[in-house]
């Protein structure tokens, strides 16, 4: 299933994603960073998701409480927790 996350707090404006049998898959991130945020997509591509979030949760851009990968995992946590 496809999913749209807008995200908080940070330069990228909308994360796009597919959870298939728990696995990340085929992530977009729309403003940011392009190159990292391509980067990030294409390192947790087929990751599960719980392990996702392990990773990226808690990561902090800067001064700022959150980032895009934080972001990241925050969208698959509402998908986790079926607020998605």
């Amino acid at each position: 299933m496809r999913y749209r996350y807008m995200t908080q707090g940070t330069c990228s404006r909308v994360i796009e994603f597919e959870v298939e049998e728990g696995k990340v898959k085929d992530v977009a991130f729309t403003g940011g960073c392009h190159g990292n945020l391509q980067g990030v997509g294409r390192l947790v591509e087929g990751m599960k998701a719980e392990d996702v979030i392990a990773r990226l949760e808690g990561i902090r851009c800067g001064a700022k409480p959150t980032s895009c990968p934080d972001q990241l995992a925050q969208a698959l946590k509402a998908v986790a927790d079926g607020q998605g």
